[in-house]
């Protein structure tokens, strides 16, 4: 029996082997780069624009919510504003 080793004394004494497979190397920062904007152009390519017609048509609709909302907090705000004045005026 002491001629035999056990799985855990085998496992310690072998050395690390090394891969034969070695990972490839990253290419250097300018030709990632490179791809990507390649990359960015051809996925620009298949992306569908919209007419003119509809580019205006939603910044309309866009202006109109904004307007509304600024109308909205201003009168929220002259609401607080005469709250603040009447507390103040009764101390």
């Amino acid at each position: 029996m002491a001629k035999k080793e056990t799985e855990v004394e085998k496992k310690g004494k072998e050395a690390p082997k090394k891969d034969a497979k070695k990972a490839p190397k990253k290419p250097n920062i300018f030709v990632r780069i490179g791809r990507k904007f390649k990359e960015t152009f051809s996925e620009l390519k298949r992306v569908t624009w919209p007419t003119v017609g509809n580019a205006l048509k939603s910044t309309g609709v866009v202006i109109v919510i904004v307007l509304i909302f600024l109308v909205l907090i201003t009168l929220i705000n002259i609401g607080f504003t005469e709250l603040l004045e009447l507390l103040t005026s009764l101390g």
